[in-house]
């Protein structure tokens, strides 16, 4: 007789999941059960003891807006025991397949929390879903700094820029007279106060 193969599907809200846990190796329809979990730290615990207490050796979600992010560090930080691999399993036991929203459309007519969860189980197993690559979390770290200090060279850059504008716009020249708008003279003269060479 043949093991089962539980996977899990979790349908992310702002404030909600959704997961259902089906064994996609039985015959006909599956039968999945369903429970919802909090997105907060705690719950997030109580999720992943709940992943591995049904057995379950691989979790789907879709990228929905931000929210995925913290669900999947918990999966990913809890490691094996939600997502373990048995003797004589398949490349993809163990994986936290992370699906692009668009791929698990359902019909017009709104989300349906449970449904959706489902039908993230399904077409996962039916290979309908376009899975999305998320780097490991060493190099996600290094791309969350790096974004980082990109935004706040553009954004040093932008400020004189902005300041420059609305100065023109109050027909003021300032920027005729001192080379930098954030130097010292500058705030001199924004401040009231003379400037010395003028």
């Amino acid at each position: 007789m043949a093991m089962a193969y539980r996977i899990a599907g979790i349908d992310v809200h702002k404030k909600m999941l959704a997961v259902v846990v089906a064994d996609v190796e039985v015959e006909g329809e599956y039968e999945f059960a369903g429970q919802r979990f909090g997105s907060h730290p705690e719950e997030l615990r109580r999720l992943s003891a709940w992943l591995s207490q049904q057995g379950v050796e691989e979790v789907v979600m879709a990228s929905t807006a931000q929210y995925w992010q913290p669900v999947w560090g918990a999966l990913e930080r809890s490691g094996k025991p939600v997502c373990h691999r048995r003797e004589g399993a398949g490349g993809m036991s163990g994986g936290l397949p992370l699906a692009q929203a668009q791929s698990n459309r359902g019909r017009k007519g709104g989300k349906k929390d449970f449904p959706d969860a489902e039908r993230l189980v399904k077409r996962l197993v039916a290979q309908e879903l376009i899975l999305s690559f998320v780097p490991e979390a060493e190099q996600r770290l290094w791309r969350a700094v790096t974004r980082r200090k990109y935004q706040l060279t553009r954004n040093r850059v932008q400020l004189p820029n902005r300041l420059e504008s609305l100065l023109e716009e109050a027909h003021s020249k300032l920027s005729s007279l001192v080379s930098d708008l954030l130097g010292v003279s500058a705030r001199r003269w924004r401040k009231g106060k003379p400037i010395p060479w003028l």
